[in-house]
């Protein structure tokens, strides 16, 4: 995606070059490229070269799921890369096959009645996601479900490239918005009724909020949660998960609602197609939505900034539990550290009071965030290192 400091007389070179590259995936065909990146994910994540974040990957597991296997952890680890391959590939095909007249064979909506609902409506709405499955396809599936979708981005270094990107995007509807400087128009956007989507789960440094995922703290962007409540944009939150689950071909396709899901709100539970739905050349999503919330489950909260932050978080852990083999696990998700970890102090009270006033969180689950808060903190103590 090119290199900070490379001559500009080579970006166009070497953008024809990588786009002559990247063909050969679609001269193959979907299913032969995506077996291609499988193999190639799998054998990449156990080289003696990746040993240190396959590693990295492996722990975050343990933390994210204690009562897995030693052995089932680290299958899911190397199937994270083999996800992370494939995506590489999905990102070619999605121009091609997330059209105006060819979505319905690859997409099932799942969950997601409430949602449309009031993205219709013009309300301020916020679509939150996490680097699990495939979120580039997310925002093409609301884009072409008809949605003026904006989407935060980091514009690429090499300038043919970048412009590359926004084209294929904004044939869909989709509209990037710089990431530099981005809150500055944001509010005017989502105040007009155009829905603003986000992918929400990274790492904030040392001064973001510090919320509960997966039992431990991590560091999330204030950023999200200031402009929700600016605007008083509707929160939704949701992934695009790929499937290879075989359905029967239907004539009809239409809009069916479901019984919503365990840890959803009550506007889920509705798929596009049912069993409608299907793909001969194997690449199928199923999106789904996790939470959504508005400003009156923050009014009367005792801090609505951490309340929001601390919620869409949740439900952005909620899709990976959906479907861990397709998250990004070798990422360091728990990298910053809360000052009181940092500096040797006791968990505050007052950090503790804010997490036990969130509606989701029993005793058990506070006792175990701050347990694990401790463990975190003997560990920098006896380092130079100040984060993970």
């Amino acid at each position: 995606m090119g290199k900070k400091g490379l001559p500009e007389a080579l970006h166009i070179p070497l953008y024809y070059a990588m786009r002559g590259v990247t063909s050969l995936p679609l001269v193959a065909g979907a299913s032969n490229a995506m077996g291609a990146a499988r193999a190639l994910g799998g054998g990449f994540a156990r080289l003696p070269s990746n040993r240190k974040r396959l590693r990295r990957a492996i722990e975050n597991l343990e933390q994210a799921f204690p009562s897995w296997t030693a052995a089932h952890r680290e299958r899911t680890a190397v199937d994270a890369y083999r996800h992370l391959f494939e995506l590489a590939v999905e990102v070619l095909y999605t121009p091609r096959l997330l059209s105006e007249d060819a979505w319905v064979r690859h997409a099932r909506i799942d969950g997601v009645f409430g949602a449309i609902r009031d993205l219709v409506s013009g309300r301020p709405t916020l679509l939150l996601c996490g680097h699990c499955g495939n979120w580039e396809a997310l925002g093409y599936i609301m884009a072409l479900l008809g949605f003026p979708m904006h989407a935060v981005y980091r514009p690429l270094d090499m300038k043919p490239l970048d412009q590359w990107v926004r084209d294929v995007r904004g044939r869909r509807g989709l509209v990037l918005v710089d990431k530099f400087g981005a809150m500055d128009s944001l509010g005017g956007i989502v105040s007009a009724g155009a829905p603003v989507g986000f992918v929400a789960d990274q790492n904030a440094g040392d001064r973001g909020l510090f919320v509960p995922y997966f039992g431990r703290l991590a560091s999330t962007y204030k950023s999200i949660g200031l402009l929700a409540i600016h605007t008083g944009a509707t929160i939704v939150v949701g992934s695009c998960i790929r499937t290879k689950r075989e359905v029967r071909e239907s004539a009809a396709i239409g809009l069916d609602p479901e019984p919503g899901q365990t840890g959803a709100s009550d506007h889920a539970g509705t798929q596009l197609g049912g069993e409608a739905w299907f793909s001969r050349d194997g690449l199928r999503y199923e999106v789904r939505i996790s939470d959504v919330f508005g400003p009156e489950a923050w009014t009367g909260a005792e801090d609505p900034l951490y309340y929001i932050t601390a919620r869409y978080r949740r439900a952005i852990e909620q899709t990976v539990r959906w479907a861990p083999e397709q998250y990004l696990w070798m990422h360091r998700i728990w990298k910053s550290r809360p000052a009181h970890e940092r500096n040797d102090k006791p968990f505050p009270e007052g950090l503790r009071r804010k997490i036990a006033s969130l509606p989701w969180m029993s005793g058990a689950d506070v006792d175990a965030v701050v347990d694990r808060s401790e463990r975190d903190r003997a560990i920098l103590r006896g380092s130079d290192v100040k984060r993970f």
